[in-house]
């Protein structure tokens, strides 16, 4: 096996086992808090809490990860998530969850750092299959970690769920300790400058289309969260499905991501661009969100819910490797965690413009639960669409070339005057 491949491989088993220890939490985490009376407003900040600290450091472990190197900031992100996990479950206060889920989500750094071992070990025209078998690990994880953590709550208790997610942490660290070899070489480190973040970062990227992809990103996974936050309750009360038909549905959706990012992707890619692939993901989203409470039947549910899948499993990866090639090589780490940082500000921002849409369609009736929510979603990803179009006509029409100069200083090819 190749170095690279190794390299590849083992960040898709760190990333899948965080995923599913990320995952197992998910579904129980709000029935925990209510043993420590939380009320619904507190349940909503103890979830928001993780993504909201995620957007405040994911930039620093970026940065971090590129004077550091990358091994020592997954190691140290991964014992955090650790110590997170073990906090939740021997929480005997609801200040103690609230402690627990904030060090999970100052520890979150290492999907952004992945994401730069990645760009440090794959040549341009390579990174969005390579961020596809990111993007795989994470659908893997989100299958069977809410499978997981649902049938450990139900034989053992809410708390040994977090001491399972805890200690697949502490796997994770041992196996990124002595498996996984350094992407990002001492020679290419010494080459780091202590410059601050903002504004350095513009001047070492093309910054319009970089940002403009960013800000895609944005209101695709604001668009993607909104319909995640009230997916259960939707199937309940539009279809009256149970927690186990919701998590077999939800388990489709993380297959398709899986078949797609995993492998697909690339396959794609051999004869159409990333461009393409990128506006096709936003426009299977943002038709089948609309779709979604439209869906008269269950089987017509099942269709929707499989475009959903594909639409959010082509535009992820391909705008991150996008986004990648917009950076010189030295601002890798510090670009790709401001990009998880604005994703974690959309996870944070989704949930709650999910639960504030919501209050439009109470009055309506049942067959208009979450209608406004999921046409809201689609119009985020219709703001997606726009705005990458518009900033990626930055990139398409480059720069005119700078003609070649002569020792003189004067343009090559021309006659010096004395």
């Amino acid at each position: 096996m190749s170095a690279r491949r190794l390299q590849l491989g083992i960040l898709f088993l760190a990333i899948f086992v965080d995923m599913v220890g990320f995952g197992i939490v998910i579904p129980i985490l709000p029935l925990y808090a209510v043993r420590f009376e939380a009320t619904p407003v507190q349940i909503g900040w103890l979830v928001g809490i993780f993504s909201l600290a995620q957007f405040l450091f994911s930039p620093l472990w970026g940065h971090w990860s590129d004077k550091m190197g990358r091994k020592p900031i997954l190691i140290i992100s991964t014992l955090g998530t650790a110590i997170g996990f073990l906090i939740l479950g021997a929480a005997n206060t609801l200040f103690a969850l609230f402690v627990g889920r904030l060090i999970d989500g100052i520890s979150g750094g290492k999907i952004g750092t992945a994401q730069a071992c990645v760009a440090d070990t794959t040549a341009p025209e390579g990174r969005s299959r390579a961020m596809g078998l990111i993007g795989a690990a994470i659908g893997l994880g989100f299958v069977f970690g809410p499978a997981l953590g649902g049938w450990l709550s139900s034989r053992y208790g809410h708390a040994v769920p977090m001491y399972a997610a805890g200690g697949l942490a502490l796997v994770n660290a041992a196996i990124i300790l002595f498996a996984f070899p350094e992407t990002l070489p001492k020679a290419a480190r010494h080459l780091h400058k202590p410059e601050p973040l903002f504004p350095n970062l513009f001047s070492h990227m093309r910054a319009f289309t970089f940002f403009g992809v960013v800000l895609s990103h944005f209101c695709i996974t604001t668009g993607f969260s909104i319909m995640t936050t009230l997916f259960a309750l939707f199937l309940w009360q539009r279809y009256q499905l149970d927690v186990s038909q919701t998590g077999y549905l939800l388990a489709l959706i993380g297959v398709v991501g899986v078949v797609i990012q995993g492998g697909l992707i690339g396959r794609l890619l051999r004869w159409t661009s990333e461009r393409r692939l990128a506006i096709t993901g936003m426009l299977f989203l943002m038709v089948t969100l609309f779709l979604l409470p439209l869906a008269p039947g269950l089987a017509a549910l099942v269709i929707v819910c499989i475009g959903v899948a594909i639409g959010n499993s082509l535009v992820t990866p391909t705008l991150m490797g996008i986004a990648s090639r917009q950076v010189e090589p030295l601002w890798q780490g510090r670009a790709m965690g401001v990009v998880q940082s604005i994703g974690s500000l959309a996870r944070w921002a989704g949930p709650a413009l999910a639960g504030w849409m919501l209050v439009f369609d109470l009055p309506r009736g049942v067959e208009f639960y979450a209608r406004t929510p999921f046409w809201g979603a689609a119009v985020f990803c219709l703001l997606a669409l726009v705005i990458f179009g518009f900033g990626l006509r930055h990139q398409m029409t480059p720069p005119p070339p700078v003609p070649p100069v002569n020792p003189s200083g004067q343009p090559a090819g021309k006659e010096v005057t004395v």
